[in-house]
């Protein structure tokens, strides 16, 4: 009984990632097609979508404390 509640908790915990993920996932969706519209300002684009992976993977990394 208790070790299933373990599987449980950290389950749970780890249902935090997915936030992170979806993030991730429309950070960079964001990041193709804005390229894909203004190819000039590519590099600054490129920096700001880093910024935004590393802020939103660091709420993933939080969620599992």
């Amino acid at each position: 009984m208790l070790a299933a509640a373990k599987y449980i908790g950290a389950g749970l915990a780890c249902s935090g990632l997915i936030g992170a993920g979806v993030g991730i996932g429309v950070i960079f969706s964001s990041l193709i097609s804005s390229t894909a519209r203004n190819p000039q300002i590519r590099g600054q684009l490129f920096t700001y979508a880093i910024l935004g992976f590393a802020l939103a993977e660091a709420t993933g990394l939080f969620a599992t404390l």
